[in-house]
């Protein structure tokens, strides 16, 4: 437990830092330790050891070092492919005002993601309160991929104006088809103006939330909220819906609400039956971006520098792309074998990736809730009620075409149109017909697994640690032992030849220590940078107590104690001269040095002190 008694390894220290870059907590690091060392009693450190080294070694960046820090990372990125894209917004100043970046594979998958983006800033996730943006589309599998980040210093018009045009330059002035962001006037007025052709959705979820907190002064406000979702998400008609959000305010006495009636003037971005003829991979929310909010804030907080930040975002792209080839690996491995006979489901199976075919499947299976009834037909265009059972008392209805000319089929629940996956109550039309197989325009080539993807062979950016001579050395050393190790350990003969071995490597090693123990030097005839980078400071001496400004010389001390007693013995008399006399008398036994003290007058003006 005594300080001078804990010391980390070299073995430690690189565990540690690594995991502090993998973003493992510092308290599951130091119970590793423990673990392997079989207890608390068995190591000679504590957790606050590993706490001090990775904030005074590891993350010990200072605020001006951590600007160039966070530039430099990304000059290596650019080094490292040419297609790594980034733009720095400065202050007069030259601190960082606004930040954007995308990495090569990035920019390579906006080519088949970038249809729908959604958009949403976090704080908290630096030392420097910089809002924190993410772009991020959802690929073949679902999945959420990243797309490009930012940094902002405030979340103004013009700030949202430079970030989305910044981005619409890095994926080459291609407009995605579909924006979702929450509802934030300046971000809705930054996309008017920088992406015109683009509908911009408000997150529902974000809207939903609020109700509560806008309508808790309402009697019955329960029911209020209850009926509001009701309306929302249950008019299958523009329509309809007017009139249910009509009927809503006058039964609850909502009229003169100006948050309700506000949001019914922007109903067109926020309400799905506005929206959903429109794809949206199946977003409705920005939640997607939170997401990968929520992976930033496990491991950064408000007091992490940008180089933090960027190493973090460097991880969350390793992970996102990690889980796109895991999936890749299984749609190429496996199949998911089909839940029916229907030969329409085994197109999907053939076509789709396995999160999808899924998607389908669970359509299959709800069209066994749907009853098909035939309203009218006349030269191969049909209308269809279809009748869903949503609940042990509750029906819905919903209109289905079906042209079997133009072989086509569309659902009044717009499912296809916004997910890009046939509905249930189209497949119930579609049975009742009896088609066998359907349009190949039913079947995307957004979600297939059969499209060789150009991103797929570019690695997400990642920053290698720039380590010291004696770390590169040791990683090295240990990675070539785990190699021997892994073929030694297969029997007991190969054990004792690798323990002979390291004892004589060790005594060796030791001899040749000990022979070099002592002082050595460096000149510079043969100096260079990585003998230079091993160089060491003094040890630190700690002292007790304050330490004095300068310290003083013995005969420094000695004049000071001959002037204290002389001015004790004799206040009145002292003088400049007596000092200097019983100075020159105390310094005889200095082998006859003498000192002369001369008096300088000082000039006008003149700060320093001379004696």
């Amino acid at each position: 437990m005594l300080k001078q008694h804990r010391e980390l390894s070299m073995s430690i220290r690189r565990t540690i830092e690594n995991n502090d870059e993998a973003g493992i907590r510092p308290s599951k690091t130091y119970q590793s330790f423990v673990a392997a060392a079989g207890g608390h009693h068995e190591l000679n450190f504590i957790e606050k050891d590993v706490r001090n080294y990775i904030t005074r070694e590891v993350r010990n960046v200072s605020e001006q070092e951590d600007a160039k820090e966070f530039g430099k990372y990304f000059l290596r990125m650019k080094e490292k492919n040419p297609n790594f894209f980034f733009e720095l917004e400065l202050e007069e100043d030259q601190s960082i005002k606004l930040a954007f970046w995308a990495d090569a594979r990035s920019r390579a998958a906006f080519e088949y993601f970038g249809d729908v983006i959604s958009f949403d800033t976090t704080y908290n996730t630096n030392r420097y309160n910089l809002v924190c943006g993410s772009f991020v589309g959802v690929n073949h599998h679902g999945q959420s991929t990243l797309l490009g980040c930012s940094l902002m210093k405030n979340e103004e018009i013009e700030s949202f104006k430079w970030l989305f045009q910044c981005w619409l330059r890095c994926m080459g002035g291609n407009t995605p088809k579909g924006f979702l962001t929450d509802q934030c006037a300046s971000m809705k007025r930054a996309l008017e103006a920088c992406m015109p052709t683009t509908v911009h959705r408000w997150c529902i979820w974000h809207i939903m939330k609020k109700i509560p907190s806008k309508l808790n002064g309402y009697k019955g406000h329960a029911d209020i909220e209850q009926h509001m979702s009701h309306v929302v998400w249950n008019s299958h008609s523009k329509d309809s819906f007017d009139r249910n959000w009509n009927d809503f305010l006058v039964n609850f006495g909502l009229a003169d609400n100006k948050w309700l009636s506000d949001l019914y003037e922007d109903r067109h971005i926020w309400v799905p039956i506005y929206l959903d003829h429109h794809f949206w991979a199946g977003m409705r929310s920005t939640q997607r971006s939170e997401s990968m909010h929520s992976f930033f804030n496990k491991y950064i907080t408000r007091n992490s520098s940008l180089i933090q930040f960027v190493k973090q975002y460097d991880n969350c792209l390793g992970s996102r792309e990690q889980a796109e080839r895991e999936s890749d690996a299984a749609d190429f491995h496996t199949v998911i074998p089909c839940a029916t006979k229907s030969s329409i489901e085994a197109q999907f199976q053939d076509a789709y990736t396995h999160a999808k075919f899924r998607e389908v499947q669970a359509q299959f299976r709800g069209k066994a809730n749907c009853i098909t009834r035939l309203k009218n037909s006349a030269l191969g265009y049909s209308v269809y009620e279809v009748g869903e059972q949503v609940s042990s008392s509750i029906f819905d209805k919903f209109a289905v075409t079906y042209d079997s000319v133009a072989a086509e089929v569309k659902c009044q629940c717009l499912l296809f149109e916004s997910r890009g996956i046939l509905c249930r109550h189209a497949l119930s039309v579609l049975s009742f017909e009896q088609v066998s197989q359907v349009s190949p325009r039913y079947i995307l080539e957004r979600w297939s697994k059969k499209v060789k993807r150009q991103h797929t062979h570019i690695k997400s950016s990642h920053d290698e640690p720039l380590m010291e001579p004696r770390s590169k050395r040791f990683d090295q050393l240990v990675f070539r032992s785990q190699n021997i190790c892994e073929f030694a350990f297969e029997s007991e003969e190969l054990t004792a030849i690798l323990h002979r071995a390291y004892d004589n490597v060790m005594a060796e090693m030791e001899a040749l220590k000990a022979k070099r123990k002592g002082t050595s030097s460096l000149s510079h005839e043969d100096a260079n940078l990585e003998s230079v980078n091993e160089l060491q400071s003094p040890p630190r001496i700690r002292t007790r107590g304050r330490p004095k400004n300068r310290l003083g010389s013995k005969l420094e001390k000695q004049i000071a104690n001959a002037t204290k007693k002389k001015k004790t013995k004799v206040l009145s008399e002292i003088n400049l001269f007596d000092a200097a006399s019983a100075a020159h008398s105390n310094c005889s036994q200095y082998q006859g040095q003498v000192i002369n003290y001369q008096l300088r007058v000082q000039a006008a003006g003149d700060n320093s002190l001379g004696v």
